[in-house]
């Protein structure tokens, strides 16, 4: 009799995988081999023939998140979901509904595979979001909340529910007015986090979340927030979905200045990938070449 041929591993098996890896990361330990998943240094994880083609898909997608390890140098990978037009609000700011099910599936794959997930005021404002793994199986994230000028009221979810652990992060000078709000455990005070100008010195906010072991950052939020990460080239990689809907007069998504570090046009190395009505283009910033380059886009 010919040997029974097994069927192919799914996603489910995948993603418990994926978890797996996350977590040796997050108590130091070294990455290891594991059923039908190889690690090697200088390549990171790679996949066996076992596997199913959308879960082949998926590891290609968030591959560079489980190659980090616990003594690697700080990483961060940045999501925006916008409109045709290159919104990602409403006027008013309402992101809801621009993306589909499979794109907001993907965001809080992304939350549980990062040590900590990193919005800015205005988006914590405007949405009250949870930055929870919900929709997934998986821990969540530390939540990291951007609020130098303290406007943010204390029964914001993330401050009040304590689903997960949490930071508001402000000036040094300003913790102890911080912490009478949402108590010390949840703010971490950085030493000049802001410039004469205002804007986060994201290396600072890097090197404070380092010092808490928190080294892979996933920045959810908005476009204000991601912008400064791009702008101080401080993004390794963009995942950034783009739905079929116009939005009129709405608030855009990235805002960067012609002398970014990787040109005034850049054509970063590029995937792209369908979810459902959306598409998600995985941007490698850290592989951007001219534009008058050759794109390494495939499909």
């Amino acid at each position: 009799m010919k040997p029974e041929t097994l069927p192919p591993l799914d996603v489910d098996a995948l993603w418990r995988r994926c978890l797996h890896i996350v977590r040796q990361r997050r108590l130091g330990e070294p990455p290891q081999d594991g059923p039908a998943l190889t690690w090697e240094a200088s390549q990171g994880f790679a996949l066996g023939d076992e596997w199913s083609a959308e879960a082949a898909e998926l590891f290609t997608l968030v591959k560079p998140l489980l190659d980090r390890t616990s003594g690697s140098t700080p990483w961060v990978i940045g999501q925006l979901g916008q409109s045709l037009n290159g919104c990602i609000a409403t006027r008013s700011g309402d992101a809801n509904y621009i993306n589909g099910a499979e794109v907001l599936l993907h965001l809080h794959r992304l939350r549980a595979l990062s040590d900590a997930v990193v919005v800015g005021a205005a988006t914590a404002g405007l949405d009250n979001p949870q930055l929870t793994t919900r929709r997934v199986e998986g821990d969540n994230p530390v939540r990291v909340v951007i609020d130098p000028a303290l406007r943010l009221p204390a029964s914001l979810r993330v401050f009040s529910d304590r689903a997960a652990p949490t930071l508001l992060v402000c000036d040094a000078e300003r913790e102890a007015e911080a912490a009478s709000r949402v108590g010390a455990d949840q703010v971490l005070g950085v030493p000049r986090l802001t410039g004469p100008d205002g804007i986060v010195d994201v290396r600072a906010l890097q090197a404070a979340l380092a010092g808490r072991g928190l080294r892979v950052l996933f920045v959810e939020g908005g476009g204000v927030t991601v912008s400064h990460f791009m702008r101080q080239g401080c993004m390794d990689r963009l995942h950034l979905s783009v739905a079929a809907v116009v939005i009129g007069d709405g608030r855009p998504g990235l805002s960067l200045p012609q002398d970014l570090s990787m040109g005034d046009c850049a054509r970063p190395a590029s995937r792209v990938y369908r979810m459902g009505g959306d598409v998600l283009w995985d941007l490698d910033l850290r592989a951007a070449t001219s534009s008058a380059g050759t794109a390494s886009t495939s499909t």
